[in-house]
């Protein structure tokens, strides 16, 4: 068996635990109390990251609908945002749990998003070789 297999397989049950962990350090207040703000940053970051894949897919063999697809897929966030939320949160920052709230939602809205989106749109926007 390849070592990236192993990995693979090691990956599937670290995944649990990072999400089981950083749900259980999540509280709900300072999400809401992040409010509308947390919810336009996240849409502002998703819109300056679909400006990054359509750059990084210019000049490729793709057509514009396929680099339409590459942005929906792109879309989703979780598992960087649930390592990384709760970084400042570990370290002792006063932020922590406002900036772990926020990463949480962003996955909550982002991970929907894209799932649903590439369901609704890989019939129209990609074509069978």
């Amino acid at each position: 068996m390849l070592l990236a297999q192993k990995f693979g397989k090691l990956w599937l049950a670290a995944e649990v635990i990072l999400f089981v962990l950083v749900g259980a350090a999540v509280d709900i207040r300072y999400t809401l109390e992040a409010g509308a703000g947390a919810v336009a940053i996240i849409f502002a970051a998703l819109a300056i990251r679909a400006l990054g894949v359509i750059l990084a897919t210019a000049g490729t063999a793709l057509n514009k609908k396929e680099r339409l697809f590459c942005v929906i897929a792109y879309l989703p966030k979780a598992t960087v945002q649930a390592a990384m939320g709760s970084v400042p949160l570990a370290m002792g920052l006063s932020c922590g749990k406002l900036v772990l709230s926020v990463a949480v939602l962003a996955i909550l809205i982002t991970a929907p998003l894209g799932a649903f989106g590439m369901d609704a749109t890989y019939r129209r926007l990609l074509e069978r070789e």
